[in-house]
């Protein structure tokens, strides 16, 4: 059995589209099958983003949002290693020639809202920077019309006939995500976002 690639995407991949009245403008859905895939993920959605965009990322402890982001960094070219903020609540990241900073949010242990981020001052860091907002739903999205919603999932139950070797099934299976990655407004009309994977 040949092995499988490390990225993935649906055959009917999703189309972008024009913005709807949900707000979606682009979307695209990957398997990710390893943590190399998934910064890779973020190498490749660095090569998308401008300075402005605002990304939430959302999934379960251990989903791989930071890993993707320590991914988006290298993509970004920023100073310093990409490493969970969850302690500072964010780290802002230089770039290392001229190009956006990297703005790298744990949201997880606020619960007020923009309320309560007002004091990480995101919103004048926004026009010059990539903000990046690790459990951000429902909390940030006042910041900006368009953004960039990834939502990771991991794989429960994967079979065995998705493993090369049957003897590691359980160890493969708790290394594949599913990434729906949704852009909103009309900075990601048009935007070809299939090209992650």
């Amino acid at each position: 059995m040949s092995a499988q690639p490390d990225i993935t995407a649906p055959a009917a991949e999703t189309p972008a589209a024009e913005t709807t009245s949900t707000g979606i403008s682009a979307e695209t859905e990957l398997t990710v099958r390893t943590a190399d895939a998934m910064r890779e993920v973020g190498r490749r959605l660095a090569g998308l983003l401008r300075p402005g965009d605002l990304v939430l990322l959302t999934g379960e402890l251990g989903a791989g949002k930071t890993t993707l982001t320590r991914g988006l960094g290298e993509g970004l070219g920023v100073r310093g290693a990409v490493t969970s903020p969850t302690f500072v609540i964010a780290r802002v990241h230089p770039h290392l020639g001229g190009g956006p900073a990297l703005v790298h949010v744990d949201a997880y242990r606020l619960a007020g809202g923009l309320d309560e981020m007002e004091d990480l001052d995101l919103d004048v860091s926004l026009p010059e920077s990539v903000i990046v907002v690790e459990w951000g739903d429902g909390k940030v999205e006042e910041l900006s019309e368009d953004r960039l919603h990834v939502v990771i999932h991991r794989a429960v139950g994967a079979s065995a006939a998705d493993a090369a070797d049957v003897a590691h099934a359980a160890e493969d299976a708790d290394d594949v995500r599913s990434v729906r990655v949704t852009g909103v407004g009309a900075r990601w009309a048009g935007v070809d976002l299939s090209q992650l994977g």
